[in-house]
């Protein structure tokens, strides 16, 4: 039975640009919750309207976590049911997207060198597709600024979080960094210790436009520009540009009466993704949907729309490296 949502959605319908350009799209998820489900049929039924979605990688949700055991191996769950899925996938019966050749999962990094057993068990949970780990810090002052995993102010700082951090690097593993604007100084300090473990910072770092940072955009923006322009001066952090979809970013695509075209989302994202790409290069950043957070203000169609009219101007190997090469280096998946 189709939805309200999905009814407003199909209120803007476009066909895809450039169609041909091939896509890894970086950022997932999959899960299954009361009255919202989005695993491997939604999935396709969105990476299936026209765009080259070649590969994805998929972003801990908290889905499917282990019932029992110990508490801090119940994250495991969810590489096991995402590496099944994929495995499913790679059958080739379901087209030509190869679904979650990348996962990104959870892990307790506040239990510190403790945390090591849980890296190996998601390591041998997929051997072939776990690439890393993403520990959300998302804390805001205000009342108004709402986090559903309600992580402590000043995660990123602790010395425990920081232990757990450094296990990291001795199994190659990646962290995604999920966070708010105000806290990018803080991730610039945890990149410049650990100069050697990649950081992917989602959603251009949490841009805030809502409670106490509604109607202060100038401020924001300008706020946002220079913890983006300290992370980029650390090699070891990349970005991935999607996100602003969000209710919490304050645009209010989701409250309009139709969907917005993706010549309305270019105009308005253009300024934040070209800030990044500016400070970053091409060969720092990448597209991404954030769906099924995202769809509630676009379809998956037309922000891919938008993102190629942003990068209309770039060269070919420009757009190659947003669209799809930047994630392959950065999550070790097939290279076209």
């Amino acid at each position: 039975m189709e939805t309200d949502r999905e009814a407003w959605l199909k209120l803007t319908v476009e066909e895809p640009i450039d169609p041909d350009l091939p896509i890894c799209d970086p950022h997932h998820h999959l899960w299954d919750r009361p009255n919202n489900r989005y695993l491997l049929e939604e999935l396709l039924g969105d990476t299936g309207g026209g765009h080259r979605i070649v590969q994805t990688v998929f972003v801990e949700c908290r889905s499917m976590y282990k019932k029992d055991g110990p508490q801090e191996m119940q994250p495991v769950g969810e590489t096991e049911f995402v590496q099944c899925i994929a495995d499913q996938v790679a059958g080739g019966q379901y087209g030509g997207t190869a679904v979650a050749g990348g996962i990104v999962s959870f892990a307790d990094l506040t239990l510190g060198a403790a945390v090591a057993p849980v890296l190996e068990a998601h390591i041998a949970a997929s051997k072939n597709r776990f690439r890393g780990i993403r520990h959300i810090s998302t804390w805001d002052a205000s009342p108004d600024i709402i986090s559903s995993r309600h992580p402590p102010r000043g995660l990123l700082l602790d010395s425990k979080f920081r232990e757990g951090f450094a296990c990291l690097q001795k199994y190659d593993l990646s962290f995604d960094a999920w966070l708010y604007h105000p806290q990018l100084m803080e991730l610039a300090d945890l990149a410049r210790a650990f100069p050697d473990i990649s950081i992917v910072v989602n959603h251009i770092g949490g841009l805030l436009g809502t409670g106490p940072y509604d109607r202060k955009s100038e401020e924001v923006f300008n706020d946002w520009k220079r913890g983006i322009a300290a992370l980029a001066a650390c090699p070891n952090v990349v970005v991935k540009l999607g996100g602003l979809g969000m209710p919490l970013s304050g645009f209010g695509w989701q409250e309009q009466t139709a969907p917005p075209a993706s010549t309305e989302l270019a105009e308005a994202l253009a300024p934040y993704y070209s800030w990044c790409i500016e400070q970053f290069g091409v060969d720092r950043c990448m597209f991404e949907s954030n769906f099924p957070v995202d769809k509630i203000s676009y379809s998956y169609t037309v922000i891919w729309n938008a993102f190629k009219r942003i990068a209309e101007d770039f060269s070919p190997q420009e757009r190659a490296a947003l669209f799809h090469d930047t994630a392959a280096k950065v999550y070790r998946l097939p290279t076209r």
